[in-house]
């Protein structure tokens, strides 16, 4: 099952028999919900999810996003009028951090087919909505397991047995700067891999020869155990995405670098070097 759809593919779905069930997951770091950006505008018959809300459980040790508890989550999807057997599909803005966050989460929680709108709604030319939409509740119920997760130690242990990629800015990576999280670094061991360099200028994910050419350089083969965590297990989630597109199942550090420096004993390397 594919993972990624293109706006003139989700159009073409739209006047189809069985069009998908719409998800708009506008978010932005640090920023208010995008549910003014979404009563401004959205997509035909999508339904508003926070990120903040309903994609994630209370900040607190286990990270600023945690998991969501399953039967919030389900709830949360149950409203949005996601059923089991029907095709979901996600977007935002146009970076795609929160509808890849919205796709592992369906994906972890055992949906069986989520994909993302390439681009988000910046690549959107078919009509837009301002209603606001009331789905006929769906029936979906989390059966949790469905993508790899990995805790702290996991991580740690990813770290030195195979590969583990810190998708957050590179400066970050270093230790340079540390716009959110108490401590700055990374995990040791951890690898450079910034999610912003999974898409072109024009916010769309690069073409799957040179996605996987990128992985590739970074030891992500088929043959290799690869995680990914971030600040928060947002942008991580797109690295994750990015790597199912090109046929790599990768694991995803939820707590990422915000559970990780919650606990100080836990160790912290800096510089460009992976530690």
């Amino acid at each position: 099952m594919t993972a990624i759809m293109t706006a003139s593919e989700l159009l073409s779905e739209l006047s189809g028999e069985t069009p998908p069930t719409l998800l708009d997951v506008r978010y932005e770091m640090a920023g208010p919900p995008g549910r003014d950006l979404y009563e401004a505008g959205h997509l035909p018959g999508a339904v508003f999810v926070d990120l903040d809300a309903e994609l994630a459980g209370r900040p607190g040790p286990a990270g600023r996003h945690p998991l969501p508890d399953p039967a919030d989550f389900g709830a949360a999807m149950r409203r949005a009028g996601v059923r089991a057997d029907h095709p979901v599909v996600v977007y935002d803005g146009g970076n795609g951090w929160g509808a890849a966050r919205a796709w592992w989460l369906l994906r972890w929680a055992g949906h069986p087919d989520v994909r993302v709108l390439d681009g988000g709604f910046a690549r959107w030319r078919g009509p837009v909505g301002t209603d606001g939409p009331r789905p006929e509740p769906g029936d979906f119920t989390p059966e949790p397991g469905g993508m790899r997760l990995l805790d702290a130690e996991g991580a740690a242990a990813l770290a030195r047995r195979g590969v583990l990629l810190d998708a957050r800015t590179a400066e970050r990576y270093r230790g340079e700067t540390e716009p959110i999280d108490p401590v700055a670094g990374h995990i040791p061991g951890a690898l450079s891999a910034p999610t912003g360099e999974n898409v072109d200028d024009g916010g769309l994910l690069l073409p799957a020869d040179e996605l996987r050419a990128r992985f590739k350089r970074l030891g992500a083969v088929p043959e290799a155990e690869v995680g990914v965590y971030c600040g928060s297990g947002v942008s991580a989630a797109h690295q994750v995405w990015a790597l199912a597109v090109v046929g790599l199942n990768a694991a995803l550090y939820v707590g990422s670098w915000s559970e990780w420096v919650a606990d100080p004993a836990r160790p912290v390397a800096t510089g460009a070097d992976p530690g």
